[in-house]
């Protein structure tokens, strides 16, 4: 299975934006993990920005980053959003709502508290009426959303957004579900490498030999083992680079998704 890629957005600490992300994960520059930054999804109206959860903001920014380098419309393409939680912070919010005498819950956190929330949202920002898929797959969301994006660009023939994203949980979730940084990243894809847009062609395969590939610097592979969504780090890392490269992430407990990447 063949796809090309259009555009990439990236956020996390120390990456912020796929040109200072690239420049990271291509080794031209050092990796400062600093701050974490403040999404801005521009595409959002302000009353929408404010009621919006910390995952629909990072969600949403890295959308909108791919599909500004694609040069394609928003309302034109598919989506698939992938978070192994999703919203976490909701339903912490929702948990302790619970535990007061009146049990009040706020109608606001209450449509957040859905797994799609994030896909909504970029549907009211954009006015998107394309397919959406929204999954979870525990530490593998992010890998299985990737193949999911790359079938319906292959099957349908349509270009298709794929957003993988996850923050941390707060306490006392982060016990049962310990994430230690934030971190999301999408990618637009095209059944086609043949438009002189296209930045790279993936090549995708199933194994059951391959070994995950791990990331050489120590800090990132803290953050690609830290965080579902940062999984995709070798990936990111082999489209920052020119050339033939391999990336090779886990799916389920014996599989492995293969994805050579020409760029």
């Amino acid at each position: 299975m063949k796809v090309g890629i259009l555009g990439v957005g990236l956020l996390s600490a120390g990456l912020d934006g796929w040109v200072k992300g690239r420049a990271v994960l291509a080794g031209t520059s050092s990796y400062s993990p600093g701050s974490v930054p403040e999404p801005e999804p521009s595409l959002l109206p302000a009353n929408e920005r404010r009621r919006s959860s910390d995952a629909v903001r990072w969600a949403l920014h890295v959308a909108e980053e791919a599909v500004r380098q694609s040069t394609l419309h928003a309302q034109e393409v598919a989506t698939v959003f992938a978070s192994s939680g999703g919203e976490m912070a909701v339903l912490d919010q929702l948990c302790r709502a619970l535990t007061t005498t009146d049990r009040a819950l706020s109608p606001t956190l209450f449509h957040q508290s859905v797994h799609n929330t994030a896909a909504g949202y970029w549907g009211i920002a954009t006015g998107c009426q394309q397919s959406s898929t929204a999954l979870s797959s525990y530490d593998d969301s992010s890998a299985l959303g990737l193949l999911e994006a790359a079938a319906y660009a292959t099957v349908e023939e349509r270009p298709v957004l794929f957003v993988a994203y996850d923050l941390p949980s707060p306490p006392p979730l982060d016990r049962a579900r310990p994430i230690r940084f934030a971190f999301a990243a999408a990618l637009v894809m095209t059944p086609s490498a043949s438009t002189a847009s296209v930045r790279a062609d993936l090549t995708l395969a199933a194994s059951s030999q391959a070994e995950v590939t791990e990331m050489e610097h120590q800090t990132l592979e803290g953050l690609r083992r830290g965080n579902p969504a940062a999984r995709l780090l070798p990936l990111l890392r082999a489209l920052a680079q020119t050339g033939s490269h391999r990336a090779c992430l886990n799916v389920l407990d014996d599989q492995r998704l293969v994805v050579d990447i020409e760029s």
